[in-house]
């Protein structure tokens, strides 16, 4: 059996381990160095149909669209469009005159605006809707969307989403402390009044099409929607389906009002690859030139030092919308010096790493499991195989 037979077959073990578990209902993986796929694996039925899944079943990226959002811009920053230092309020009026909110539940004027640089680093106050005070505040904005769509409603656009987010006070003053949030939300609305284009249409003519990503967006034609595999739970009784309506994204039929630039896009394993092997390849795929190379030695460079306080991501740091890994030995696993990419909510996972001209692609759609316990498990494989 050769080398690469042997890896292939380590990791749909593994995969199939995961479904035994209930860990997952169905999943696929694929492994590439030096532009060639030494493996490609799957496992498991869709939870809603039954049906086997195949390479091109498409799945929700969720957080996975970030490193998109990020290299979009980068893109308008290479040109001199925007400036990383520009205040926000700069191309969204909702950040003007921001408000932190204090330990009193009150809120007192920020020191500075939110800048760009801040959002590229989850580092500008904002939040995700969650249980504690500030994040109330945007559980309350998502809901209220979420019904208007409940009800037949286009719901919020993604400049009036981003302009309404700026309008919210923050968790903490401007560039102090580090809050995974609708940054990225916020930045794709950012490309999108910069550029003068829908965010999707940018990112549609930038790199979709000239990267030959014939699967990936925010919306999928009645052709395809077949292909977009169920989302499912984990539960005491085991794998559930369920409807996936989380932070406003989730009806892929039509083209939404909002595009998401931190949770929206769809896509499969080959499409993403191809976007992997740019930022790999310095900027560069099949010859054309998408990104500089010092553009994209900037974007995969962290920018912010902090101390992961979610279990499993010890070793990395952060920035412009991505993990990168600095510290290879206090990482709970096997990883590389260099090492970048990022996961997504029902558990995608990317990663680039430089110095074995390498890529690991998974896909599942599971709530609630971004770098999951297999994920590790297969990050240990690959690396014990190549390293």
């Amino acid at each position: 059996m050769s080398r690469d037979a042997e890896l292939e077959q380590k990791v749909r073990e593994l995969l199939e381990q995961g479904i035994d578990r209930g860990e997952i209902p169905c999943a696929n993986a694929m492994i590439l160095q030096r532009d060639r796929v030494i493996c490609y694996t799957q496992a498991g039925k869709d939870p809603g149909t039954g049906k086997e899944i195949s390479r091109d079943t498409i799945f929700r990226l969720y957080s996975q669209t970030k490193p998109i959002t990020s290299a979009a811009v980068c893109l308008l920053t290479e040109r001199g469009v925007i400036d990383m230092n520009d205040p926000v309020e700069n191309y969204l009026p909702g950040f003007a005159d921001p408000k932190v909110l204090t330990e009193d539940g009150k809120t007192a004027p920020a020191a500075r605006s939110v800048k760009l640089m801040d959002l590229m680093g989850m580092c500008a106050g904002l939040c995700y809707p969650m249980e504690d005070a500030p994040g109330r505040y945007a559980a309350e904005l998502f809901d209220s969307n979420q019904k208007a769509m409940d009800e037949g409603k286009p719901g919020l656009t993604t400049l009036e989403m981003a302009n309404e987010i700026g309008k919210l006070p923050l968790a903490f003053q401007p560039g102090t402390n580090f809050r995974y949030s609708t940054c990225a939300d916020v930045l794709g609305a950012v490309v999108e009044a910069a550029s003068g284009k829908r965010f999707g249409d940018f990112l549609q003519e930038e790199f979709f099409d000239p990267l030959e990503m014939k699967d990936t967006g925010f919306w999928l034609p009645e052709e395809k929607l077949p292909r977009l595999v169920t989302c499912a739970q984990r539960s005491p009784e085991g794998i559930r389906v369920i409807p996936c309506r989380h932070l406003n994204v989730g009806n892929y039929s039509r083209r939404p009002a909002f595009e998401s630039g931190g949770a929206g896009l769809v896509s499969t394993l080959d499409d993403y690859r191809h976007f992997a092997a740019m930022l790999l390849h310095g900027g560069e795929y099949k010859g054309n030139r998408i990104l500089s190379r010092a553009t994209v030695d900037w974007m995969t460079r962290s920018q912010i030092d902090l101390k992961w306080r979610w279990g499993g991501l010890e070793g990395y740091q952060y920035g412009k919308l991505m993990r990168v890994c600095e510290n290879p030995g206090q990482v709970p696993g096997l990883a590389r010096t260099g090492e970048y990419g990022w996961d997504g909510w029902l558990g995608t996972y990317f990663a680039n790493f430089p110095d074995l001209e390498m890529t690991m692609l998974l896909n599942q759609n599971v709530a609630d499991t971004g770098t999951g316990p297999l994920t590790r498990r297969v990050r240990n494989a690959v690396l014990a195989h190549l390293g």
